[in-house]
């Protein structure tokens, strides 16, 4: 009976020391793939604080170009600071920017019309073409054409289905919808425009001239 109970004493000993070596083997196995997968989480944070870094210097410098277009001289008109609201709809906040790129890339070589006369499609294709009726013209770049596209779409209207976009204001029947009750000169241009807008060149359209004055 002793040997017996030696015997057995011994079988168990030797299956405690074969799972205890069994598991020290596997904790030693998963502390190493713990350990792996915490080193590798520092490169992986590395990875994607390197991505949005880049992509903040980006975007600050897009907005800085923007800034500076912005605070380049324009029509003094145009930009000055007064109590008097000359454009058709008020402009809120937070297109005031997009409507400053407006001004100083449409009012260098005539006044910039009011984004009003002319529907959204008509819009689209002359802020993206170089061929500018007939004058061959560096289109804006991102971001500062997106910024100023958001103004325009605010802006202006949309055409209804299967009608032709205008390619001028005076083919415009927005324009002739802002102007009720006025024979519109044929075609209408920038020059009729200030005979009865004097102040079109400052963006403002509100102001009339003293005979229209009197007939308001």
């Amino acid at each position: 009976m002793a040997t017996l109970s030696r015997y057995f004493t011994a079988i168990q000993q030797s299956f405690q020391q074969f799972f205890r070596q069994f598991f020290r083997q596997s904790g030693d196995a998963l502390l190493r793939q713990r350990q792996a997968a915490f080193a590798r989480r520092p490169r992986r944070a590395a990875l994607l604080l390197a991505l949005v870094l880049g992509w903040s210097l980006s975007l600050g410098w897009g907005l800085s170009q923007v800034s500076a277009q912005v605070s380049s001289p324009v029509s003094q008109g145009a930009i000055a600071a007064t109590p008097e609201i000359g454009t058709v709809d008020l402009v809120p906040e937070r297109l005031q920017l997009g409507q400053r790129l407006y001004l100083q890339n449409c009012s260098g070589c005539h006044f910039a019309p009011p984004p009003e006369v002319m529907p959204l499609q008509s819009w689209a294709a002359i802020l993206q073409t170089p061929q500018h009726y007939g004058t061959l013209i560096t289109p804006l770049q991102d971001p500062a054409r997106l910024i100023m596209w958001n103004y325009v779409r605010a802006s202006s209207r949309s055409i209804v289905q299967n009608e032709t976009p205008p390619a001028r204001f005076s083919q415009s029947r927005y324009m002739k919808a802002l102007h009720p009750g006025v024979d519109l000169p044929e075609p209408a241009s920038f020059g009729s425009c200030v005979t009865c807008h004097p102040a079109a060149v400052d963006f403002n359209f509100r102001r009339l001239s003293p005979e229209w004055q009197e007939a308001s």
